[in-house]
């Protein structure tokens, strides 16, 4: 995978923390900065950590499906970025930001930070069947996601959850697109 690739992914990636965020930012009576780095900081941290735990799993499973790895990397990003699509057509629930609390606690943040995540651990695994080096694209997903989360919350009251989905619309179509470009790199550049 190539430099412009790991950014893309890492970016993709945090693309549904960046709309959690959003909606996290709507939701605050003020919005600063250390707050924001805060949050943008837990999500990171978890962003990092997930891709390698899935990568360790898909590292374990490698050499029974070696055959079969760019078929498999390319039907998970597809999957996840068409999951990640679907998530985006659909509209936002204003029930949850009515009801959450006005400072988020430490686990709370955890929690959320993870449930955004789950789709950086099955990436993890899609990594270890292309044979990408997981410090480097997990720092990358975690720096991504601090970055895009701290910007999402201090943006969150002035854009509102719209912008959010189509975030996550186009990180969609942005693993569609790895998926397709390592399935090629596999089938049509390694042959020649």
């Amino acid at each position: 995978m190539n430099p412009a690739s790991l950014a893309l992914l890492a970016f993709a990636m945090s693309t549904d923390a960046f709309a959690a965020s959003i909606g996290k930012g709507a939701a605050l009576t003020r919005t600063r900065l250390p707050a924001a780095l805060r949050i943008g900081l837990i999500f990171g941290v978890v962003e990092t950590i997930t891709p390698v735990i899935g990568w360790a799993i898909g590292l374990a499973a490698s050499r029974f499906v070696s055959e079969w790895d760019h078929w498999i990397a390319f039907f998970l990003l597809a999957g996840l970025g068409a999951h990640m699509m679907w998530e985006g057509f659909k509209p936002a629930d204003d029930s949850a930001k009515r009801d959450e609390p006005r400072k988020s606690s430490f686990w709370m943040l955890v929690a959320t930070a993870f449930a955004t995540s789950i789709d950086a651990m099955a990436i993890g695994v899609t990594l270890a069947f292309a044979k990408v080096n997981i410090v480097v694209a997990a720092l990358s997903i975690g720096v991504a996601t601090t970055v895009m989360v701290t910007a999402g919350i201090m943006l969150g009251r002035a854009i509102g959850a719209l912008i959010g989905k189509r975030a996550e619309m186009l990180g969609g179509l942005v693993l569609i697109a790895i998926g397709a470009a390592i399935l090629y790199e596999h089938l049509f550049v390694q042959v020649g």
